[in-house]
């Protein structure tokens, strides 16, 4: 999934994206408010976490008017401000959960994965297309149930094509769903990955999960 961090602390935010990507997370990152709208008009993120006090403009002035424009990327204020009437300020502004600094990383995961899957309209974390089950808390994949070994970024692809199980995706929007804008890498990469994830979970069975949609893309489904 991918992630927008925007805290203007420069060395927080390069921790936080840091501990976001070594869990699997495409992230972007930006310092202000302002820079947030103009990374969230131009692509689709999974969730955005805010701090609250920012040059030029502010975390509760940035989510006020990404809610306005019809914006409903979750969002999570990361911040010091621990008042009752500031948690309750920046709920009623739109945002979808509120963490309290300092914080501990594996509390801000557990709340992303939260606030995600109440997005997709998921309870649970635990995501499954015939015998394959992938769970995001555990990062942990089984096919039949034997577990598979996959790398941060197989995961990562596996994880965009079961939640969006039965639909095909372009290359596109699976780039824009696991890797950040500032990676460089060729044209095929997602093309690389599926044929890593094809070897991994489908070669051998008699059963293919993965399938490409020749001139549009790829799904996982059971045939």
């Amino acid at each position: 999934m991918r992630i927008l961090v925007v805290e203007d602390e420069r060395d927080l935010n390069r921790i936080i994206a840091r501990r976001l990507t070594a869990a699997g997370y495409s992230v972007d990152a930006c310092y202000d408010g302002a820079e947030a709208l103009d990374f969230l008009e131009a692509a689709e993120y999974d969730a955005a976490v805010f701090d609250v006090m920012m040059p030029r403009m502010d975390g509760f002035t940035a989510v006020r008017r990404l809610r306005e424009r019809g914006d409903a990327t979750p969002v999570l204020f990361l911040t010091a401000r621990d008042a009752v009437a500031d948690r309750v300020a920046g709920l009623d502004l739109g945002a979808n959960d509120y963490l309290i600094k300092p914080f501990s990383f594996d509390e801000l995961l557990a709340r992303l994965r939260a606030m995600t899957r109440r997005s997709a309209g998921s309870a649970v974390s635990v995501f499954t297309c015939g015998d394959l089950s992938l769970d995001e808390a555990a990062h942990r994949v089984t096919r039949g149930g034997e577990q598979i070994e996959l790398s941060m970024r197989e995961f990562a692809v596996l994880d965009c094509l079961i939640r969006s199980k039965g639909s095909v995706l372009s290359r596109e929007a699976i780039e824009n769903s696991v890797w950040s804008y500032d990676w460089e890498g060729g044209t095929n990469v997602v093309d690389v990955y599926i044929s890593y994830l094809r070897r991994k979970i489908d070669a051998g069975r008699e059963k293919k999960l993965i399938h490409t949609v020749r001139g549009v893309g790829w799904v996982l489904r059971e045939e």
